[in-house]
Parts: structure tokens; sequence; C-alpha cells
């Protein structure tokens, strides 16, 4: 099957569609934009000419894809990306940028749910099966893993990590790293516990679940993780420890946790 295009849509020279592809009434695709097998561009939304996306995408309309970033010292002449994986979900008023620096892009992985003006910018990068809800924005450079749940009207400081599996609180402001596998929320923001629901979800249970809850706990009162059984998980939460931060950590909440 072939792409299957609304008479009043716009598609420039030079753009590759995969089979499948369905764009709706005057949606815009810029030349040399790239949109895998199976995805949907729906009505008036806008896929900018740098922009490399994989199959089975759903964009809702009045989204933009690849614009330029919003950055006052950018030339738009720089060749950069925006680079998407599979099966993501991209709701009305979404927009991510391409990459300022020359030769590299902004990355979304595959099966993310991005809600209703939201937005990515410039030089981030978004792991797979991760949320944002509505009004969600995140600035340059910030990083974000995979199966994390961003709350609505989560805002985040650039250069900030956010680890897989993490749970943002809604409305919460974020300027410092947020650590895998927690929930946080508050003004300022803190700590406060495992993200309880999301592990059970992802099958973090049991012994691989009391395990991260020891960690919790060591790392709350600043103590090594080292003697602690050394789970893939627990593995992780340690490489990502050892990254050095641009930002720093955020605190933990001062109450006695108990999972």
């Amino acid at each position: 099957m072939t792409a299957l295009i609304h008479p009043t849509a716009y598609i420039a020279a030079n753009v590759t569609l995969g089979n499948g592809v369905t764009v709706g009434p005057f949606a815009v695709i810029e030349e040399g934009a790239v949109i895998g097998a199976d995805s949907q561009i729906g009505a008036h939304a806008v896929v900018h000419g740098r922009v490399r996306m994989g199959e089975g995408n759903i964009l809702h309309p009045h989204a933009v894809l690849g614009g330029l970033p919003q950055d006052v010292g950018f030339k738009a002449e720089t060749v950069s990306w925006l680079e998407i994986g599979d099966g993501n979900v991209f709701r009305e008023g979404f927009t991510a940028h391409r990459a300022t620096v020359a030769d590299s892009g902004t990355r979304i992985g595959s099966n993310c749910y991005f809600m209703n003006n939201s937005h990515v910018a410039h030089d981030c990068t978004v792991g797979n099966k991760t949320i944002f809800a509505n009004n969600v924005a995140i600035g340059g450079f910030v990083e974000v893993g995979d199966n994390v749940f961003m709350g609505g009207a989560v805002v985040v400081h650039q250069f900030c990590r956010i680890g897989s599996f993490a749970i943002v609180q809604g409305t919460t402001g974020i300027n410092m790293d947020v650590i895998p596998f927690m929930l946080i929320g508050g003004r300022p923001a803190k700590h406060y516990r495992l993200n309880i629901v999301g592990l059970r979800r992802a099958g973090i249970v049991g012994d691989h679940y009391k395990v991260l809850s020891s960690a919790f706990r060591l790392l709350k009162n600043k103590k090594s993780l080292d003697g602690l059984p050394l789970t893939d998980d627990l593995q992780y939460l340690k490489d990502w420890l050892a990254v050095k931060s641009k930002r720093g950590l955020h605190g933990f909440i001062d109450i006695n946790v108990s999972e």
C-alpha cells in the first residue's frame, strides 16, 4: 500500500514516505523528511525537513516536529536532526525541535505518548515507553529515561537528567536530577519514595523490589550501595549515579519512608 495523501496537503520534493503512511488535510511535510511505514500525519500537522521518523507513529492535528531550536544563537543553516523511533503518539499541539549541535540530533525513542501541548526542546534525549502529560515542557539537553511518567504541567530545566521508571508529580518544577525508580514532587521538588505502581507494572517485584527499597534508604542516608545484591536494576542505578551530574541531585523529603 502506498501513502494516502489528502489533496490539500503539501508534500515537498525529496520526502520519503513509507508504505501505508496517511497525510491529512492541510498537513505540511518539508523537503528531506523521512516518515516510516504506517505512520499517520494529522490535519494541519507540520513535519519539518530534518526529521527522521520510524514506523507506526501518530501525529495528531497541529503538532509540529523538527522546528528550529529556541536558541537565539542558533544558525538555521546548521545541519542537525530530530530522530524519532517507532509507535509514538504525539497529541494536538505537541512540539519537538531539532538539535543545536551540528551533525547531531534531538532523540525520541519508541512507544512514547506525548499529550496535548507538551514540548521536547533541542538536544534532548527521551527513552522508550515514556509518557508526557498535558503541558509538560523540558529544556535543552535534558535526558529522560525509559518508562518515565511526567505529570501535567511539569517543567524541567536544561541539562537535567530524569532516570528510568521515575514518576514526576504534576506541576513540579525540576531543576536538578531525578533518581531512577523514584517518585518526586513538591515545591521545592524532593524524592518521596519508590515509584511503587510503576515498578509493579514493570514486573520489578519481590527480591528485586526489596533491593531497590534498600537502595532508596541508603541513598536517603547518604550511604554506599555496595553491600546490596547486584540485580540488573541496581546495576543500572549505580551506573546512572556514576555519571557526573551537571545539575546535582534533588534531595529527599524528611519523613520516615516505609515501603
